[in-house]
């Protein structure tokens, strides 16, 4: 899921959203609940083949 996605599951814009995380952190535990592609990692998987890339929703 995208930061997007669970924007808008919790009701916030992806701004907002991302913002509360940073300012709760200790609520979100552990490294599998997000993390964030640098603008690299992000060009690399616009590469592969088994995986579509909708810029669009991307936010870098």
């Amino acid at each position: 899921m995208l930061d997007s996605d669970l924007a808008e599951i919790y009701g916030y814009e992806t701004k907002n959203f991302k913002r509360q995380v940073k300012n709760n952190i200790a609520k979100f535990e552990g490294d599998d609940f997000m993390f964030e592609l640098n603008d690299v990692e992000v060009e690399n998987l616009s590469r592969c083949k088994n995986f579509t890339l909708n810029m669009g929703r991307v936010q870098i």
